[in-house]
């Protein structure tokens, strides 16, 4: 089953879809870019504080170096591990195990030269000599962090400006992209509306003068000619309001009164009775006579004749269609090819063809869904292939 809630599609709303698809994956890619370029700066950055600290380091670690030398040459008279206030320092022997430290971030990274980790910076240096037993020196300083304080704003700041000019960049080529799109679409539009026009004149003729000729008064064979005519021309004014009602975006002014739905659904039928006959197809009416609804008479008429086009042209030969209308609810139900599930999550999105060697050009529905969006109308449709299809509307 499937409730219509909104289905209406024009070009402003596909482009604006197209453009929020692009600009999505566009963003997408751009937030990575610049992620990377980011970091790449930050470590750009610290390297380069790195260096910077570098020989304030080594000059620390020279100095504990020698002390270590004069402690390791006097330790009969001190036992007192050098310590300066600069910084910490600890010692470590060629089996990369722990002498002494007074470190105050324990995990030492003994195969770095010099690097920063938790807010410290550590630098590995290896002694001319065994001082102590000591393989490694380590000397540590705590990171005042003003390196990144300095770039943490002009990181953001950067960032988000760069963000901003590749989206609007983005944007404009999408734009771009999209205009050949655009100017094929109202060039269509415009050829569509054009044919419609110069079609008006010559169909409304000849359905007049179709009515007008008594069918009874001549043989049975010419009878058979005007009837095939008169089908034809039918099929051809209710392609000519589809278009019409298309082309105008549904812009048609709508002037709503209280109708006879009754009325209009038996007139309506009875049209595509010579239709419905070409193919052998019965209609089935349970028709109650004064429902009243209020709605503009001739959008009501194209909801129903769409509905009732489909059902005659996907149905089987000498099938049914079955007409019901009650106080607020109207059911359409075919014998024809049915609809499969995966179908009718798009029965209602405009240019849709469920079955090509079927004429058409997939208007007819969307047209009856603006038309159920505007009055409020609440569309169930449910299918089964090779049974049918039933199209309840409720108000």
């Amino acid at each position: 089953m499937l409730v219509l809630k909104n289905s209406g599609i024009d070009l402003t709303k596909s482009e604006t879809r197209t453009i929020i698809g692009f600009s999505l994956i566009y963003s997408i890619l751009v937030l990575l870019i610049l992620s990377a370029i980011t970091f790449l700066y930050y470590q750009f950055k610290k390297d380069l504080m790195l260096q910077e600290k570098r020989q304030t380091l080594q000059n620390y670690s020279n100095t504990q170096i020698a002390n270590l030398k004069e402690l390791h040459i006097n330790i009969d008279k001190s036992d007192i591990y050098p310590r300066d206030e600069r910084f910490s320092s600890a010692i470590y022997d060629s089996s990369k195990k722990i002498i002494f430290s007074n470190l105050k971030m324990k995990d030492v990274k003994l195969d770095k030269v010099i690097y920063i980790k938790d807010g410290y910076i550590h630098l590995i240096k290896e002694p001319e000599a065994y001082y102590l037993g000591s393989k490694y020196v380590i000397v540590e300083i705590e990171d005042d962090n003003l390196w990144f304080l300095n770039i943490k704003y002009k990181i953001i700041f950067w960032f988000f400006i760069s963000f901003f000019i590749l989206l609007t960049i983005g944007y404009y080529i999408a734009k771009l992209f999209l205009r050949p799109m655009r100017e094929a679409i109202l060039m269509l539009d415009r050829f569509i509306k054009d044919t419609t026009h110069e079609l008006n004149t010559p169909v409304t003729a000849i359905l007049s003068n179709i009515q007008m000729i008594d069918k009874n008064s001549i043989d049975e064979k010419l009878a058979k000619k005007i009837n095939r005519i008169e089908i034809g021309a039918k099929t051809i004014s209710n392609i000519y309001e589809d278009l019409t009602f298309v082309s105008l975006n549904n812009q048609i002014i709508s002037n709503n009164e209280k109708i006879d739905f009754s009325e209009i659904l038996n007139q309506r039928v009875d049209f595509f009775k010579s239709i419905a006959n070409s193919k052998r197809v019965e209609f089935i009416l349970d028709i109650k006579d004064d429902v009243f609804i209020d709605c503009d008479i001739k959008k009501l008429s194209k909801l129903i004749d769409n509905i009732i086009s489909n059902a005659i042209k996907y149905n089987k030969f000498k099938g049914f269609i079955k007409v019901t209308l009650k106080d607020g609810l109207m059911i359409i139900e075919d014998s024809g090819k049915g609809i499969s599930k995966e179908d009718l999550k798009s029965l209602f999105t405009r240019y849709k063809r469920f079955d090509k060697s079927v004429g058409g050009f997939g208007i007819g529905l969307n047209i009856v869904s603006l038309i159920a969006k505007e009055y409020d109308l609440k569309i169930d449709v449910i299918s089964k292939i090779d049974v049918g299809t039933r199209i309840k509307i409720r108000w």
